[in-house]
């Protein structure tokens, strides 16, 4: 009897090999995360209780706690606190679960104060729980990710790389599987082939096929009943760089750019720069009055240095700064970077490019929208890195401006200022600002703000 007449007994007469599952350990972090967290507004509460009475009522603040505990997960599930993306992005997962903490308070102040549930709860006890969770959660979340991250090294799945004809380096942490070692083939008419594909596929989350162009559709066919995400490598289109694919009407097309932000991160995004940028220009309104005078007390020109410079979807916008040159000799294409020592600097302009005092009219470019407080950092057309132009250097020059520039960057923080006199100084700096678009998040552009304190004197800003 042939084989394929009797599936079963193929299955059975094949021992076929599986990648270990890893799905109940990102269940089991899953729940570690819930638990801690569910522990920190436990603590809140007891917080301050501890605060307002001394002690830990014997009744009344139990009920409180639990309602909140409830709302707090639900939002939390809602919003995808306890998923592979904040495992994977602890930053992120940081960001949901304060998000969460701070609907259910809301929640709970309009049920028990607006509707007059309770008149009887402490309002000094619930606002200290609430400044308790707010900032116990985003302590704890942010630890116990960034632990969980270094000790699993993001490996929270199960990946499988199949071969078929196109062999290719499995990235770390893939199992690698050749289909013709296992006596497999792309047939979706042979029962005895989608039951072998089956059980080498069961506990797997993502499957990846590497064969060529013609036999994809084939092995397509084998991998949407699979209950898996399957994808299908081929090199055809590599050049493209594509990120993903759309339609237009019958038609499948390969998505090639997109923005990094929707709607909501974009409104979010402004929202803050704006909450920032128009106190502090309030506060430093004396600051920048004497400024401008020290520097036409200094020398003779404008206040302000206009330099037109690369910004959001590479178009060209005019950034602003104290003057630091003499006014004679800036250079408004930006062909000659700062060095140390550099004549053209005057007295008072070296103070303020020492102290990054003379980035401060960028506030102004931040209310006028044309820049973002955090952010790739914008260059002039004719920067050199070397002998050569930046985007000569590499070509996803250009991508870092899918994001409105900033006043600072995750590059700034990171100490990559001043200077680009090699081809690795840009590469470094284009590298990280690359890595702040693909990870943007509202929690990391106030971690920017605050980590930029500590570098606005820095050995490499002359």
């Amino acid at each position: 009897m042939n084989l394929s007449d009797n599936p079963w007994q193929a299955v059975e007469a094949i021992e076929v090999p599986r990648a270990r599952a890893t799905r109940p350990l990102r269940v089991k972090l899953y729940a570690l995360l819930l638990s801690l967290d569910l522990l920190c507004i436990v603590g809140a509460f007891v917080g301050g209780a501890l605060l307002r009475f001394g002690t830990v009522p014997g009744d009344g603040w139990a009920g409180v706690t639990a309602s909140v505990a409830a709302l707090f997960v639900l939002a939390a599930l809602s919003t995808g606190a306890y998923s592979l993306e904040v495992l994977r992005r602890p930053s992120r997962g940081t960001a949901r679960a304060v998000g969460s903490v701070l609907l259910a308070f809301a929640l709970l102040f309009l049920l028990f104060y607006f509707l007059k549930v309770d008149q009887r709860l402490s309002r000094i006890m619930t606002g200290a729980s609430f400044l308790f969770a707010l900032t116990g959660l985003a302590v704890v979340r942010q630890l116990a990710g960034d632990t969980i991250q270094r000790i699993h090294r993001g490996r929270y799945t199960t990946e499988l790389l199949l071969s078929d004809g196109v062999r290719i380096e499995a990235q770390d942490g893939m199992t690698q599987l050749d289909a013709a070692e296992l006596g497999i083939r792309p047939d979706a008419r042979d029962a005895s082939m989608l039951l072998k594909v089956a059980e080498l596929f069961q506990g797997v989350d993502r499957v990846v096929i590497s064969c060529p162009r013609n036999a994809a559709s084939r092995w397509a066919q084998m991998l949407k009943g699979a209950s898996v995400q399957g994808e299908i490598l081929t090199k055809d289109y590599d050049h493209l760089g594509p990120i993903g694919i759309a339609q237009v009407g019958d038609h499948t097309t390969l998505v090639v750019s997109a923005g990094p932000l929707n709607v909501r991160q974009r409104a979010a995004k402004r929202a803050f720069d704006l909450a920032l940028t128009v106190p502090v220009l309030v506060l430093l309104a004396p600051v920048l009055a004497l400024v401008a005078a020290a520097i036409k007390l200094d020398s003779r020109g404008p206040i302000l240095f206009k330099q037109r410079r690369v910004g959001y979807g590479n178009a060209l916008f005019e950034i602003h700064k104290f003057r630091t040159m003499a006014a004679a000799q800036a250079d408004t294409y930006g062909n000659v970077s700062t060095r140390r020592n550099d004549p053209r600097v005057t007295r008072v302009g070296g103070f303020l490019r020492r102290t990054s005092i003379d980035e401060l009219p960028q506030l102004f470019n931040v209310l006028l929208g044309s820049m973002s407080i955090v952010g790739p950092r914008p260059h002039a057309l004719g920067s050199l890195a070397g002998e050569q132009l930046f985007w000569h250097i590499d070509e996803r020059y250009w991508h870092r401006h899918v994001l409105k520039p900033g006043i600072t960057g995750l590059a700034q923080v990171k100490g990559l200022r001043g200077a680009t006199h090699t081809r690795e100084d840009l590469t470094s700096r284009l590298q990280a600002d690359l890595q702040y678009i693909a990870g943007w998040s509202l929690w990391r552009d106030i971690s920017i703000v605050a980590r930029t304190v500590r570098v606005l004197v820095h050995p490499q800003a002359y």
